[in-house]
């Protein structure tokens, strides 16, 4: 009777082990918050990518008055300000990115790919940090910071921005996956 209890209770734990491992809770929208930089990066990361996979590729080009940035626009600053202010503390700008990359990589696809390499190179560059060369002294613009003040400029810039690209989406129709 033991061994029969045993046998159950070991193909119970496999089949459940084996179902939740092929199907993964839906992720938290709340993933980072309150977990520090790292947490609050990923939290505004995912964000942005999810914001932009669900707008569709006509929003790309929408704007919401002459003069003002495209949906594109918008993440391709994000992706190039990214890109510059972590060159600030030290990892080399990409090249592609020292151009008016806003005007010229419009294609849903290719923003979306930018962005994520924007983010990507922010969390691995933060990842890698030390206390010593977070206190670095740093000059932009003419102006004293320090390399960890850089990176809390990225995460407020970024989240600023997510806060415009939820009002432009909201206006043509795409509600922010999170808040379904």
């Amino acid at each position: 009777m033991k061994s029969r209890f045993v046998l159950v209770t070991l193909l119970f734990v496999l089949f459940a082990s084996r179902s939740f491992a092929q199907n993964p809770p839906a992720p938290d929208p709340l993933d980072g918050v309150w977990q520090g930089y790292d947490g609050e990066w990923r939290h505004v990361s995912n964000q942005l990518i999810a914001l932009a996979e669900a707008t569709p590729e006509k929003n790309f080009s929408w704007r919401p008055a002459p003069g003002v940035r495209s949906t594109s626009e918008v993440y391709m600053h994000i992706a190039q300000a990214n890109f510059f202010l972590l060159s600030v503390t030290g990892p080399k700008m990409p090249p592609e990115m020292q151009a008016n990359v806003e005007k010229t990589i419009t294609s849903k696809a290719e923003v979306i790919s930018w962005l994520k390499r924007s983010l990507e190179a922010v969390k691995q560059a933060h990842l890698a940090e030390t206390p010593a060369h977070l206190a670095l002294h740093v000059k932009i613009d003419g102006r004293d910071s320090t390399v960890d003040n850089m990176y809390l400029r990225i995460i407020i810039h970024d989240n600023e921005h997510l806060g415009q690209l939820v009002a432009y989406a909201r206006m043509t129709g795409v509600v922010p996956p999170w808040s379904k």
